[in-house]
């Protein structure tokens, strides 16, 4: 017997919202042991990122070989990457584990405009994280720094979409939280395979800090848990709306606050 387990390789953050904080709080509300190799330590509140101070990559390697060699995740998530030796040592190491799932939730700028991936590591990001992944789970902001254009409209979504997977990923979900109406509209893209759409009505609330994080982290943990990918995706869109509904009203730190990640938390799950 032994847990359903799931590796998250992301920064921390100290206000406990987003990064390798609300990871593992999605992961363990989903029935998932969390494991986790800390790429960065932030300085962050709701309001702001204030300073980053990455970790050594020869430490971040090895925090994900301890883990994988010993814990033996089913899925791992892959959050912040500051900088271009982080993604070598996360890519080189990755390399020995070729068949285990892995989404990537590709964090660049906060949301107080904070630029959290160095520009110089964006192509090494491209060439060789990106093609390792299962999903890719860029919000608009991102799309469009990794499709180069902008994006206004479903159309422009599309298009964007098209360019990512040319750089190698098996399938991206455009997250169209950015996007103004009543309805929040994401698009998965996977190669040679029909668009599937996801929607959800939009919450009324400023706790959106880590959002990302919670996402991805979700759909790690229901791919962990066996899920097929369009299946993961849904009930990991259906717990951040629940988790975003039950914090809509709650008053943490004076900027955007977190979702209420623990909202129904399961027991860990056992194999």
């Amino acid at each position: 017997m032994r847990y359903i387990c799931a590796l998250t390789i992301a920064g921390s953050d100290c206000s406990g919202g987003a990064g390798i904080q609300a990871d593992i709080k999605t992961m363990s509300a989903l029935g998932v042991y969390a494991a986790t190799a800390i790429t960065s330590i932030t300085v962050q509140n709701t309001k702001s990122v204030q300073a980053i101070h990455g970790v050594n990559p020869l430490i971040v390697a090895e925090q994900i070989k301890a883990v994988m060699e010993d814990i033996k995740p089913d899925a791992v998530k892959i959050g912040m990457v500051n900088d271009s030796a982080t993604i070598h040592a996360i890519a080189d190491t990755l390399t020995f584990y070729p068949n285990i799932p892995i989404v990537i939730d590709p964090i660049m700028i906060s949301t107080s405009g904070f630029r959290l991936m160095k520009q110089d590591a964006l192509e090494l990001f491209c060439h060789s994280l990106l093609p390792m992944s299962t999903l890719l789970t860029p919000n608009i902001p991102e799309a469009e720094i990794l499709s180069n254009m902008k994006l206004n409209s479903i159309d422009d979504m599309d298009i964007a979409a098209q360019r990512i997977l040319s750089l190698g990923c098996k399938a991206v979900l455009i997250k169209g939280g950015h996007m103004t109406g009543d309805r929040k509209i994401d698009r998965l893209y996977i190669a040679n395979e029909s668009v599937q759409t996801f929607t959800h009505k939009t919450i009324d609330t400023q706790n959106t800090h880590g959002t990302g994080c919670t996402l991805s982290s979700a759909i790690t943990s229901f791919i962990a848990r066996g899920l097929e990918l369009t299946d993961a995706i849904a009930a990991a869109k259906n717990y951040l709306s629940q988790a975003l509904e039950a914090g809509k009203d709650i008053h943490i730190g004076e900027g955007h606050g977190p979702v209420n990640h623990l909202f129904n938390p399961e027991k860990l799950i056992t194999l």
